[in-house]
């Protein structure tokens, strides 16, 4: 094959080889500034267009919480609450901070995390309520959120404030109604860590449930350590004295109570050791499912059930509508119906509760969400 044919035939192979190598560069030099020009476009209408990856983790909301004595580990609604927040990781920055147990200055707490202007201050503890009332007014700009708690500020909503309550009577009317199905002494308790409405609204739900229980079974279940008539009871004191914790629980069993109920965040794993000790009662745990907070075995076997509270699906809620820029201030309400509250389940001892008694308890559940069975009576 002589030289020109065989050039020929390498044109047609790649044509762009017969081009003038100028022109070449000159298209080259046309495309790199056109994408020159479009990347400066992109830049230009960010605020359109998709942010780069590390702009948009920039605009992720920063969440605080101000949490009670109890600390990130109380195995109760702090911990809930965390671990809430925590699940929202992807959608907002999160963080918290704790009361002081031995001086707690809550106004204090909730001013830190306005001056480290976070855009949603949730505080997670009855006591906290009049600290972020009072910064929520002061701080219109920024969005706060209050568990146990309406939202009111002198019975008025505040347009940057959200109220996460729970009507955890619902649940804790059942838990009443099982303990005295459950008891074989005639006798149980409950004691309470304070005498506040997210505490006393569970001791009055158990001890009407034992009420009901009473009527609809013609028996006589006494409860210990709550009145529903004057509305009092017993109670620790505080959160954190489980010294005193056991002493009531010791003190209720040497009356006969063989089911105890205590309402008092951690306080519950002073009674529930005493159940182990003693064997002379079981524990019912509160706020959160008590059987999968503890590891020993032996305490495990002690737990009749757990009240719950969802207080870590409620921050979770307000977080996601917060990052959605979907804030409202109507008041968050957990119920039987929705899942915000409800019974954990009889884990060791679901073969020593009666199968009628549980099936009772699952009809009750369905009355009480119906409206047809009154909670509060």
């Amino acid at each position: 094959m002589t030289f020109t044919r065989k050039l020929s035939k390498l044109l047609i192979l790649n044509p762009s080889l017969a081009r003038d190598p100028r022109e070449e560069i000159l298209k080259k030099t046309v495309k790199f500034t056109a994408l020159a020009a479009a990347s400066t476009l992109a830049i230009s209408m960010v605020g359109i267009v998709s942010a780069p990856a590390s702009l948009a983790a920039a605009s992720k909301p920063k969440v605080c919480l101000a949490l009670d004595t109890g600390g990130i580990d109380d195995h109760s609604f702090n911990a809930s609450a965390w671990a809430g927040a925590q699940s929202m990781s992807s959608k907002a920055t999160v963080s918290y901070v704790v009361a002081d147990a031995n001086n707690p200055d809550y106004t204090g707490e909730v001013k830190s995390l306005v001056d480290a202007k976070c855009n949603l201050i949730i505080g997670v503890g009855f006591l906290i309520t009049s600290a972020i009332d009072a910064a929520a007014v002061a701080n219109p700009n920024i969005k706060f959120a209050q568990v146990d708690d309406p939202g009111l500020v002198n019975g008025k909503a505040v347009p940057n404030l959200r109220g996460l309550t729970f009507a955890t009577n619902q649940s804790a009317f059942l838990a009443g109604y099982l303990a005295a199905g459950y008891s074989k002494t005639g006798k149980v308790a409950t004691y309470g860590g304070i005498n506040i409405p997210p505490v006393s609204i569970y001791m009055d739900g158990f001890a009407r449930g034992v009420a009901y229980y009473n009527k609809q079974k013609n028996k006589k279940v006494v409860v210990l350590g709550w009145d529903t008539a004057k509305q009092d009871g017993t109670f620790v004191g505080g959160f954190s004295d489980s010294n005193k914790a056991l002493q009531i629980s010791k003190n209720f069993e040497q009356q006969g109570a063989d089911v105890i109920f205590p309402v008092a965040g951690g306080l519950e794993n002073a009674t529930a050791g005493e159940s182990v000790t003693s064997g002379k009662s079981v524990t019912i745990g509160v706020d959160s499912d008590m059987w999968g907070q503890v590891t020993d075995p032996k305490v495990k076997a002690v737990i009749l059930n757990s009240v719950t509270k969802g207080v870590g699906a409620s921050v979770a809620a307000v977080i996601k509508d917060v990052a959605a820029g979907k804030f409202t201030n109507v008041q968050y309400v957990g119920t039987l119906a929705n899942k915000g509250t409800g019974l954990a389940g009889f884990h060791d001892l679901a073969r020593k509760v009666p199968a009628v008694l549980q099936q009772e308890i699952r009809s009750l559940a369905a009355q009480i969400s119906s409206g047809a069975v009154d909670v509060t009576k």
